[in-house]
């Protein structure tokens, strides 16, 4: 099988800033942190974020946590898997999901942890790991704070009132996605990769450094890049729903997961999807449209993910 080699693209050109000079620098590294986040994310829809309160030792557990549940007893993962809940918690198989446009599914399986206490359905958690709820509960809140700042410094880099952006995701059910790409067997379908190209759905994704490299974007002369994530980094992009709702200002950048040079090895990541709440209607704020500028017709975010899950689950069944 071939497939694309992550030691034989460039590295891709995406900023790095540090979150402390937005909390507790003083007024001039703050500018500095909205300014390099901001052109970073509008140049390549992505940015590196380091300095943040993402604990390396609890991301650490977190990761061992997970690799102990994917290796639970195909009986006991089955358990944790809920058809009604079409994937929003718990686990979702091996081989079930397609990206938009691919023709095979992604050679991953995952597990879905929402907020504590929100408004969607119950968390699912296996019994026989009992510190995978006790890690993924404590991760989901530090992304979901940080990923805050992040939408605040954003929203001050376009012109908005500081709390713009973040005040439409407090409350929403976003989701923690607990990865586990096993090794590459020599039965993959023709094409299969880790995670094929797409953009993401939501307003950003916070992606700690994972066990393995693998994700490349697409730069704008459309080549493929590698992201090269840094231990105690956070790799951010924006997504399809927060590019609509600035009027396209921030793109929502394509980017794939490639298997590795060595198929043998297991890849763990731990992606948390920032969104906005489902009855937030993605349309520009009058700041961001030019008079006589013509906008898509708005829809709610509820709606707009909704199509766009549909789509996965389709391909993932045809």
């Amino acid at each position: 099988m071939s497939s694309p080699r992550p030691s034989s693209v460039p590295v891709a050109d995406v900023a790095t800033v540090d979150l402390r000079d937005l909390t507790s620098g003083d007024a001039a590294a703050r500018r500095r942190f909205v300014e390099t986040l901001g052109r970073s994310l509008v140049g390549t829809g992505f940015v590196k974020v380091a300095g943040h309160a993402v604990d390396p030792v609890a991301l650490a557990a977190a990761y061992r946590s997970a690799a102990a549940v994917f290796a639970l007893p195909d009986d006991a993962k089955a358990r944790c898997v809920r058809p009604d809940l079409h994937g929003a918690r718990g686990l979702v198989p091996f081989g079930r999901e397609k990206a938009k446009d691919a023709t095979v599914a992604d050679l991953k399986e995952f597990w879905h942890v929402g907020p504590t206490g929100g408004n969607g359905p119950d968390n699912v958690w296996p019994s026989e790991v009992p510190s995978f709820e006790v890690e993924m509960r404590a991760l989901h809140a530090s992304m979901e704070a940080t990923a805050e700042l992040l939408l605040e410094a954003v929203a001050e880099h376009l012109g908005l009132p500081r709390r713009h952006l973040a005040d439409l995701v407090v409350g929403a059910d976003s989701i923690l996605r607990v990865l586990h790409y096993p090794p590459v067997g020599a039965d993959a379908a023709p094409g299969a990769v880790r995670a094929a190209a797409h953009e993401d759905i939501n307003f950003i994704t916070l992606l700690p450094a994972a066990t393995d490299d693998g994700l490349q974007l697409r730069d704008r002369d459309g080549r493929w890049c590698r992201v090269d994530g840094r231990e105690g980094e956070l790799v951010v992009d924006s997504g399809d729903q927060l590019s609509r709702y600035l009027n396209g200002r921030v793109p929502a950048t394509t980017h794939r997961v490639v298997n590795p040079d060595d198929p043998g090895r297991d890849r763990y990541s731990m992606p948390f999807f920032c969104q906005p709440r489902p009855e937030v209607l993605l349309r520009p704020p009058a700041e961001l449209v030019e008079p006589g500028e013509v906008v898509p017709e708005p829809v709610t975010a509820g709606e707009f993910h909704a199509k766009r899950m549909e789509e996965i689950r389709s391909r993932a069944t045809s």
